[in-house]
Order: C-alpha cells, then sequence, then structure tokens
C-alpha cells in the first residue's frame, strides 16, 4: 500500500484527488496538509510514501519545503503538481530533489500512475516539459565528476536513466538490493544530486550513458 499525503491549500482540488485517490486499491491518502509550515510539522508524523505537493501554497512554498523534507527523509517521494510550466519553477523543483513533475491539468490517471511510479524510485517528467528537461543546466560546470565513476556504478546509472527500481536493477545485475543501495548513494555523492531525476538529467545532458 502507497501510504499518501496531499500538500495543497485549495481544499476542493484537495477533495478532488482524494476521491479518485480513494478508488485506488493500492493507494491510501493518510494526511493532509494546507500550508508549507503544516507539511513540514505533519510530514514526520505521517512518515508518507509519497508526496503530492503544490509549489504556490502559503508560509514556504512547495519548493522550499521540498528541499527540507528531502534533506531530511531522503527516503519520501515527492511529485510536485502544479499549474506551473515556466523553467525556472521545473528547474527548482528538480534542484530541490522533487522525484516527479506534472502539472495540473494532467489526465487523473496520469497523476495516479505517476505516484505508483515515483513510489517504486522511478522519476516522472510531464511529456510538455521534455525539451525543459533535456536543455537543464547544471548549477555550476564540473570538473570530471563522472570520471570519478567505477564500471559497476555506470552500469547501475545506464539503469537509472531506463528508468528502473532497485529491485529491476538488481535482477539485471545480478546483485542484492542493498548492494544497489549503496551504488546508487556512491552516484548520488559523486554526481553531487539528490535525486534520481537530478541523476537521470545530469547523465543526459553529460552523455554519461548511451540513449538507444
Amino acid at each position: 500500500m502507497i501510504k499518501l499525503m496531499l500538500v495543497d491549500d485549495h481544499a476542493v482540488l484537495r477533495d478532488g484527488l482524494k476521491n479518485i485517490l480513494d478508488m485506488e486499491t493500492d493507494i491510501e491518502v493518510i494526511g493532509e496538509a494546507v500550508s508549507g509550515n503544516d507539511a513540514l510539522e505533519k510530514v514526520g508524523v505521517l512518515l508518507p510514501d509519497v508526496i503530492l505537493m503544490d509549489i504556490n501554497i502559503p508560509d514556504k512554498n512547495g519548493i522550499e519545503v521540498t528541499g527540507i523534507i528531502k534533506n531530511d527523509y531522503p527516503d519520501i517521494k515527492i511529485l510536485m503538481l502544479t499549474m506551473y510550466d515556466h523553467d525556472e519553477y521545473f528547474m527548482s523543483a528538480i534542484r530541490a530533489g522533487a522525484d516527479g513533475y506534472l502539472l495540473k491539468d494532467a489526465p487523473s490517471q496520469h497523476v495516479v500512475d505517476a505516484i505508483r511510479s515515483v513510489s517504486k524510485g522511478q522519476s516522472v517528467i510531464q511529456s510538455s516539459m521534455t525539451k525543459k528537461f533535456l536543455s537543464f543546466n547544471q548549477p555550476e560546470p564540473v570538473q570530471s565528476k563522472e570520471d570519478t565513476l567505477t564500471v559497476r556504478e555506470k552500469e547501475v546509472l545506464l539503469c537509472l536513466v531506463q528508468g528502473m527500481n532497485n529491485k529491476e536493477i538488481a535482477q539485471a545485475l545480478f546483485i542484492s538490493d542493498k548492494t544497489v543501495k549503496i551504488h546508487v548513494s556512491k552516484i548520488f555523492k559523486k554526481l553531487d544530486v539528490k535525486s534520481r531525476t537530478q541523476v537521470v538529467i545530469y547523465a543526459v545532458q553529460n552523455q554519461l550513458v548511451p540513449l538507444s
């Protein structure tokens, strides 16, 4: 069962999402928050698997909250659901560690599918944001960070770009889930990224893996 927390200050939207998600047998809405501070107070108590996060919320915005939560609870997946398709919001959300980015005009089934995907460790970006994804710029030039990756880490990186979760990577490379987690952690540290979405963008930008 995927434990989900909704963060949005619009009651009508939260109620609509909750009604949709209540129909899914593998997703349970365990809590709601109406502001940034409210989300930060509740996340440590509820410990959701996935947070569906709006950007435009009172107190601290959704991007700020995402960065704080990812720092304190790195295993919690955060899926941004917003009306903003601007480059700066998208890039800021990814830098903060968001695991996915969807627009509020996405069909409800896409939202449901995206929740399932990020819960498995996959990255989700709405198709209309693809160009922004491919043109994403890292904050500053890096000096051959990829040269520090081992052969095995490069194999794991390729699997990440292909959208595999830890279990699928373990099966593909004939290693344990625990070993995969260690490799992923080392890749994040070496490439200075916070999420799978960031590491995929980095790999695509720097042509670290074949895309075909």
